[in-house]
């Protein structure tokens, strides 16, 4: 198979890229040379937000059997890429993200749940949803329903992350000591290793598949107790889990979801959009998932491999829990002698 990869470098366009190598197949990437691919591919560069960035896209020959892109900024530079290469790709797959329902989606949404409106294929920069929204009508209008592919993915955890979710959690592991674990322990998960996503996506690519997906675990195919849990015995150390109730947590003016990644407190709106979505059709569709020890081992590892600090995306909100604020709360909560059995 031939694959041009739109980025390449970075997270989820580096796991594809690893992915389609590991598989044999001829692999092409088109982005601005900011960071190395990996060997193997071959190079083009451009840069899909100057007046002439796709001038190596043009004036190359080449055609594909199918084009992944990651696009999260303006829907016009996807619309553009994607009118290029009609007529010299197969098959255009856009990784969307599950931020395009219009909020709040119900527990159980499945792929046809109402969208954010707005969203314009053309459009310059916005916000995010309709930035997203905008990259799949883009690429719909340009290849049509039946030659696209919309993964609409989740919270996306693994080596090579650039958001700072499961790093920041490692490295505070890592920093020993009593850590504030946000219950209940057996609040269930969803997310996707970032190479489990690749994986699907070249399934997809083979398959012929079109449409959208709603690309994430199973609901509860890890707790937090079991992702906290696997940080701690793949770091080991002198880090103690403290769990804590969620209104103490949310009384105490913390964020859920950014000062304590991937933690969102159960029964809420952001609980039922980000960690409820029903994904038995990517699962019907070939979605295999790896136990959360491996790829909370794996990340750990590439951490240590890059010097303990996790790359992150300039585009993206910092993300963990002030230490004050952290041992104000632990504090607080063994003054009033808290349920630990949560």
């Amino acid at each position: 198979m031939r694959l041009l990869v739109l980025g390449g470098t970075e997270f989820a366009g580096r796991a594809v890229v690893e992915a389609a190598l590991g598989r044999g197949w001829d692999v092409t990437v088109f982005n601005r040379g900011r960071h190395e691919p990996p060997a193997g591919v071959r190079l083009l560069r451009g840069d899909r937000t100057a007046a002439d960035g796709l001038a190596a896209l043009a004036e190359d020959t080449g055609a594909w059997d199918a084009v992944v892109d990651t696009w999260s900024a303006a829907p016009r530079a996807v619309r553009d890429t994607a009118r290029l290469l009609r007529g010299r790709a197969g098959r255009y797959v856009y990784v969307s993200s599950c931020s395009v329902y219009a909020w709040a989606p119900p527990a159980g949404y499945t792929e046809d749940a109402p969208l954010v409106e707005g969203a314009e294929s053309g459009a310059e920069h916005t916000d995010y949803p309709r930035d997203k929204r905008g990259g799949e009508l883009a690429a719909v209008e340009e290849f049509g329903a039946d030659q696209s592919v919309l993964v609409r993915a989740g919270l996306l955890l693994g080596p090579y992350e650039n958001v700072g979710r499961l790093p920041w959690w490692l490295t505070r592991i890592a920093r020993g000591g009593p850590v504030l674990a946000p219950g209940p322990r057996d609040l269930p998960l969803q997310y996707v290793d970032i190479r489990d996503l690749a994986e699907w996506i070249l399934g997809a690519v083979e398959r012929e598949l079109s449409g959208p997906y709603n690309l994430m675990s199973p609901q509860g195919h890890a707790t937090m107790g079991e992702l906290l849990d696997a940080c701690v015995a793949t770091v080991g150390g002198t880090a103690e889990l403290r769990w804590t109730e969620p209104e103490v947590i949310l009384d105490a003016g913390i964020e859920p979801w950014t000062q304590l990644p991937v933690w969102v407190p159960p029964g809420s709106d952001l609980h039922d959009a980000l960690h409820s979505a029903d994904v038995s059709r990517a699962v019907a569709t070939g979605l295999r998932c790896r136990p959360v020890g491996e790829t909370v081992a794996d990340t750990w590892r590439w951490l240590q491999d890059i010097g303990g600090t996790a790359p992150m995306r300039p585009d993206r909100t910092p993300k963990g829990l002030d230490p004050e604020v952290e041992a104000k709360v632990l504090a607080a909560t063994e003054r009033g002698v808290p349920d630990t059995t949560l």
